[in-house]
């Protein structure tokens, strides 16, 4: 429910999982909305505990923060960071460390905010980081977020679109075995995730005619089939034939070059191939501003670009700014979306919760 005395009505109610409870989530949220000028652009809805939230506050000694504590589906404060607890039992803190509750603690704070964004009690969703080792369970059998929330919002396979400025790279296989890349890319995969890119980059940026790049499997995009044949076999008959359709993707590039050479800059997005021939060059172009998006999605999810880091964990050291960059960016998604919607009369383009609410409040 939207506070009487918001004067902002239609600010977007912002629901944030804290990720592993011994990792770094509290502390860059607490951080990002530290600054109360973030506070004019959402209203924040954080899924934890009030007793471990204050503990953690205690440890990291930042005196000049606080929650507002709320009970669920009651009214939130626009200008707080509001905390919702989804548990209630004592949890001990162990900043810095691997440990099983980690784990299923995060999954609670997870699934309290998944349940939120189905309701509508809040509008879009900003995932602290998960440790994807100790979060499995009967209830979590996912290598991440992404594969998570796509079972979740039933949008089949989820592009990861991970977004800086005009830097936005997409891949055709996510969180699987090296081993497993080369079987895995067919032609109707390849498709699939450029069709996912050009209507995300129409519909959630605002893009009107969208130009991609499609990397190579092999070093040298295969040199013509010398090295490996997937490259001349099947992303370059996928690339034409989404050419031919309209759409100006071009490719395969060698991927070696391709961001050396800031080729990647004449174009709108990238495509590659696997999660390290993506991520790792865009997370050296832009760590700590860098965020990751789930496209394809009836709703707008972001996290940050890093993971628990526990090494950092409890040292107040921990650099608030991809979160940040996290949850600007699912503001502005969220926002592009439901413009795109209202705009071309599509239903899905935004979830129907959050449409008919926000429509509701700005008649």
């Amino acid at each position: 429910m939207r506070n009487e005395q918001d004067q902002n009505p239609n600010k977007i109610r912002l629901g944030i999982s804290v990720g592993d409870i011994n990792g770094i989530g509290l502390e860059v949220i607490m951080k990002t909305f530290s600054d109360s000028r973030i506070l004019d652009l959402c209203t924040p809805v954080v899924y934890a505990s009030s007793k471990f939230a204050m503990a953690y506050q205690k440890a990291m000694d930042m005196k000049n923060f606080s929650f507002n504590f709320v009970r669920p589906n009651a009214k939130l404060m626009p200008k707080k960071a509001n905390l919702i607890s989804c548990w209630t039992e004592d949890v001990e803190l162990n900043l810095g460390q691997e440990k099983p509750e980690g784990g299923s603690y995060a999954l609670r704070s997870l699934t309290a905010a998944v349940e939120a964004l189905k309701k509508g009690e809040v509008d879009a969703l900003v995932t602290a980081p998960i440790n994807k080792h100790n979060i499995q369970s009967e209830e979590f059998k996912f290598p991440g977020h992404t594969e998570f929330l796509a079972k979740e919002f039933e949008g089949g396979e989820a592009l990861m679109f991970m977004v800086a400025d005009s830097l936005r790279v997409g891949v055709v296989t996510g969180h699987i075995p090296i081993a497993d890349v080369a079987s895995t890319i067919s032609d109707e995969k390849i498709t699939h995730k450029i069709e996912q890119i050009y209507s995300s980059l129409k519909q959630d940026f605002n893009i009107r005619n969208p130009k991609i790049a499609v990397l190579g499997l092999n070093p040298h995009s295969g040199d013509k089939g010398v090295i490996g044949k997937e490259d001349e076999e099947v992303i370059r008959p996928a690339v034409k034939k989404a050419f031919d359709s309209g759409k100006l993707v071009y490719g395969p590039y060698s991927a070696d070059g391709f961001f050396a050479s800031d080729t990647y800059k004449q174009f709108d997005a990238v495509l590659a191939m696997y999660h390290d021939q993506g991520l790792i060059p865009f997370k050296t172009l832009s760590f700590n501003k860098g965020v990751n998006f789930t496209a394809g999605l009836s709703v707008v999810r972001t996290s940050p670009d890093h993971g628990t880091a526990y090494d950092l964990a409890g040292k107040n050291e921990a650099q608030e700014s991809s979160f940040r960059e996290a949850v600007y960016a699912a503001c502005n998604l969220y926002k592009n979306r439901l413009e795109y919607s209202q705009l071309n009369e599509n239903p899905l383009a935004v979830s129907p919760q959050s449409s008919k609410k926000w429509h509701s409040k700005s008649k």
